[in-house]
């Protein structure tokens, strides 16, 4: 850790005006004693003994942390530790999350100002039983839960940001393909995908077949891209935990990053760092495939104006992702009225209300965490270096507040960085500071719940890896060493590692 600590001041010291603005802004922040950190440090160390499983392992979420319940639902649970007076809260902005919005105009004022063009007509129509979406299994089967994100290359830079790549929304279409429209109006095209099968053989002689997709924008409504088109997929990602994630010391995930790799492992997660929409200033991504928004409330803004083109104080156009030159759509009914909702689609206190929702889905509690052959997978993660971007567990700040995700021991598995996983995953789209072969190391707390929630067993940003495996073995780049030792581990001790993987 000291290596990567001390590539972390370097980094800062080199772009003074980030290192001003790398905190913990956007959380009622108690500072730690001297002590808390020396304990947090003895706490967070390294296991050693493989025996039985570490203190408070059972409880991802710290005091967060709810039941396992062997139902769809298990995602869908609110934070433990959430005081009684707060539960309305939650189950308000549930309500709001399912909420079904139409297009203006119409009778119910509550609920209208969907699109013009949209991908989804509820937030819960992605975050399916708040799990992960899915890619469509036939030609003819609807897009939703997954979408193409569109950009050129060249834009404004950011010089506040070191390294940062200017990129912008195509012309004509905007950041995103939506391929829903309000009534009187085309939507802007369809996402097609092709797929080829790949057999990869193991060590042991078991063959896996990995499937390779390639991604296409179908009859553009409004001309065609343009020629330097910038297509990446996006899988809708699970829900859960995401209020202890943005409650993790924005110092304790930049302590984990080594872009230079001075330790020598092979391994130089980055960080990403985005200019903030609300506070106009730079500060760490954190959420999103390329964590390419700061904060719950950034993505959840974000999410509104493009997958269901409504307006929020952050994204207040009522046309969401529409471009300049898509008119028709600019200049369709919207559903901002005077003196309704704060003259928005979705009001701050609405968008409050989604937030306290999403920050407080509760991770579940660990399953057979003792069992030997789960015991025996946990050892071979640590040995193949997964551990090193998969980091198993921090401490969130203490906060006032918020006593939901104070001060609680987690273990999210990610450390919130930037890696290069190879030529196979790259999207070739960069964003932010992020190039077109890195992507943010996904959470693995509650992998192993995916298929009994969201009715599939679909990994990485685009679905493509239909089992934990196939995930596996579709990691490169800074990665690839890990990949192979999978590759070459006996039958038993690869069942091991992944019994360890869905006890997660």
């Amino acid at each position: 850790m000291t290596y990567r600590l001390a590539c972390t001041a370097a980094l800062l010291l080199a772009a003074p005006a980030m290192a001003q603005t790398l905190d913990d802004r956007h959380l009622p922040v108690l500072p730690r004693t001297k002590a808390e950190t020396a304990r947090i440090a003895r706490v967070l160390a390294p296991p050693t003994d493989f025996s039985a499983p570490e203190k408070f392992e059972a409880k991802p979420g710290g005091a967060a942390t709810t039941r396992a319940i062997a139902t769809a639902d298990a995602f869908s649970q609110s934070s433990e530790n959430m005081p009684f007076a707060r539960e309305m809260d939650f189950k308000l902005g549930n309500g709001l999350f399912r909420k079904t919005w139409v297009a203006a105009p119409s009778s119910t004022k509550a609920s209208d100002g969907l699109g013009p063009f949209y991908n989804a007509r509820a937030c819960q129509d992605c975050h399916i039983k708040d799990g992960r979406g899915h890619t469509p299994e036939g030609a003819d089967e609807p897009r939703v839960s997954i979408f193409l994100r569109l950009s050129v290359p060249g834009g404004n830079p950011v010089p506040e940001i070191a390294d940062y790549i200017a990129t912008s929304p195509e012309p004509t279409y905007g950041g995103q393909l939506q391929d829903f429209a309000a009534p009187g109006l085309t939507p802007e095209g369809r996402m097609g995908i092709d797929w080829r099968e790949e057999p990869v053989t193991l060590a042991d002689g078991t063959v896996v077949s990995l499937r390779h997709p390639t991604y296409r924008f179908e009859a553009p409504a409004n001309g065609p891209l343009a020629p330097d088109i910038q297509l990446s997929p996006r899988v809708a990602p699970q829900m859960i935990g995401l209020g202890l994630l943005e409650a993790i010391p924005a110092a304790d995930i930049l302590a984990h990053a080594d872009p230079e790799d001075a330790d020598g492992d092979g391994i130089s997660g980055r960080p990403n760092i985005v200019m903030s929409a609300e506070y106009g200033v730079p500060m760490l991504g954190r959420f999103g495939h390329k964590a390419g928004a700061p904060t719950i409330k950034e993505q959840s803004a974000g999410a509104f104006a493009g997958d269901m083109g409504l307006s929020t104080p952050l994204h207040p156009d009522p046309w969401g992702d529409c471009t300049a030159a898509q008119t028709a759509c600019r200049t369709a009914p919207h559903g901002q009225e005077p003196d309704i909702r704060d003259g928005l689609e979705v009001d701050a206190q609405s968008l409050d209300l989604v937030i306290f929702y999403s920050r407080n889905l509760a991770v579940p509690e660990r399953r057979g965490l003792d069992d030997p052959q789960v015991l025996r997978g946990k050892e071979i993660f640590h040995q193949a270096q997964c551990a090193a971007c998969h980091v198993p567990k921090f401490v969130t700040n203490r906060l006032k507040d918020q006593p939901e995700q104070s001060f609680q021991l987690i273990w999210p598995f990610t450390d919130l960085l930037l890696h290069d996983m190879g030529e196979g995953l790259a999207d070739n789209r960069p964003e932010g500071r992020a190039t077109g072969r890195e992507w943010r190391t996904a959470p693995l707390w509650g992998i192993g719940l995916t298929e009994q929630v969201s009715g599939h067993s679909q990994f990485l940003h685009d679905g493509r890896a239909r089992t934990i495996l196939e995930a596996i073995l579709w990691h490169g780049g800074e990665a690839e060493a890990a990949r192979d030792m999978v590759v070459n581990l006996p039958t038993g001790d690869r069942e091991a590692l992944i019994a360890y993987l869905e006890s997660l």
